[in-house]
């Protein structure tokens, strides 16, 4: 983690992205492998290192997926 860096959340050491990102996906089923798709510019080992960090914090980056969510009265209804 680094305080200077999306206010101090977990991140993938060297980049600006945070565990809650890669947790995310996989929880919605996205396999690992995949989400080099999404996030190209990081490699294998970082997604592993990833889910690892949440499976040892899980509720502390549940918390941080909660708090980031996007309430569904603010989504336009043509994106529902």
């Amino acid at each position: 983690m680094d305080g200077g860096i999306l206010g101090g959340v977990p991140i993938i050491k060297g980049t600006r992205t945070p565990v809650r990102a890669i947790a995310e996906m996989w929880k919605f089923g996205v396999m690992p492998e995949d989400i080099l798709i999404h996030l190209p510019h990081l490699g294998l080992a970082q997604i592993f290192d990833a889910l690892s960090y949440y499976q040892d914090h899980r509720d502390e980056i549940d918390q941080d997926l909660l708090r980031n969510r996007i309430p569904a009265e603010a989504i336009d209804p043509r994106l529902r």
